[in-house]
């Protein structure tokens, strides 16, 4: 992959750093710290494995960053910030936004679609870059597979209002689809209005046209592919494992946003969790049973590709990106 870069600290300071929630600025000062000055726009990422006869290529739809002082929950911000300290890092912290292309026989899948147009110009809405460097066109792809009905990961479903993928039918939890689009939700609850605008800007122009397929419990979704709701984040939100000849890659969702933090701290929460309390156990149990099965994930909020495993370390985890290849292939 080539990764040539240009300044984008300026850039930080106008995105909304809550992924999903669009809350928060960053400050010019913690956006300067956090984003070195060698830092710069990347070309197209696409990073392809394979998981027994099939191909998948993650996608890269760019990175934006997190005031994780002001978005995490269940901690403190000393707390937080010697977690970072550990890792080399300060806060505002950047997230990268990943999708996930899965070429099945006779279809071509995508898992989650990035931000589009929603966070504006220069910060993600890149994942149309990362399929053309894949060499696939929109209206190739026949499925997609939202783990949530959040911004970062419905976003790219749409552009100006229009259905990015025409031919392509939208799995997602039915929990999502029940949540978000009903009116009795949206009364006061303490959970952000702009969640149920974007689910609404972004998945009823697929629902106006046929296109959203929905599914409860663990079911498989495609060939090859099962879905399984794990509440908590959403209502709604979903795993999908693709098997394929004795080999298995889970994509999680987002059961966790920091790794610097969450994963020795489980216990750490974050704004946009609907269901703190389902959130944090989805994702103890989730940690623990990754660790012991050592089961490989895609995970859409760390460090590009965002593949790897997830180790038990004292009384809490730490994550083990795969090693990065790039020579010819088997």
């Amino acid at each position: 992959m080539n990764r040539s870069h240009r300044a984008i600290a300026a850039a930080a300071l106008l995105v909304a750093t809550s992924i999903g929630a669009g809350a928060a600025l960053t400050s010019p000062a913690s956006a300067q710290t956090a984003v070195a000055a060698h830092v710069l726009v990347q070309q197209p990422d696409i990073y392809d494995l394979q998981i027994g006869n099939v191909r998948v290529t993650a996608l890269s739809d760019g990175s934006v960053p997190q005031d994780l002082h002001t978005l995490l929950h269940r901690t403190t911000a000393q707390h937080t910030d010697e977690l970072l300290a550990r890792n080399f890092q300060a806060n505002p912290v950047e997230a990268s936004l990943n999708a996930y292309l899965v070429r099945l026989p006779g279809r071509l899948v995508l898992v989650d679609t990035g931000s589009g147009q929603l966070f504006g110009p220069g910060n993600g809405g890149k994942l149309i870059d990362a399929l053309t460097a894949a060499g696939v066109r929109p209206d190739q792809i026949s499925d997609v597979l939202i783990t949530h009905i959040h911004d970062d990961h419905v976003g790219g479903l749409v552009k100006d209002g229009q259905r990015v993928f025409r031919n392509a039918t939208v799995h997602v939890g039915k929990g999502d689809v029940d949540y978000f689009f009903d009116p009795k939700s949206q009364v006061p609850n303490g959970y952000p209005k702009k969640y149920f605008d974007e689910a609404s800007t972004t998945m009823k122009p697929y629902l106006d046209a046929g296109k959203v397929k929905t599914f409860t419990g663990t079911q498989e979704v495609l060939p090859g592919i099962t879905g399984t709701v794990h509440a908590g984040h959403t209502p709604g939100s979903a795993f999908f494992t693709l098997t394929s000849n004795g080999e298995r890659l889970v994509f999680v969702g987002d059961i966790v946003h920091v790794a610097s933090v969450q994963f020795p701290d489980p216990s750490v929460t974050i704004e946009y969790d609907q269901d703190e309390n389902g959130a944090a156990r989805v994702r103890q149990q989730t940690f623990a049973e990754f660790a012991r099965t050592r089961e490989m994930i895609a995970v859409p909020h760390l460090p590009f590709p965002g593949i790897g495993h997830v180790r038990a370390e004292g009384r809490g985890y730490a994550w083990v990106p795969i090693v990065y290849t790039n020579r010819a292939g088997q």
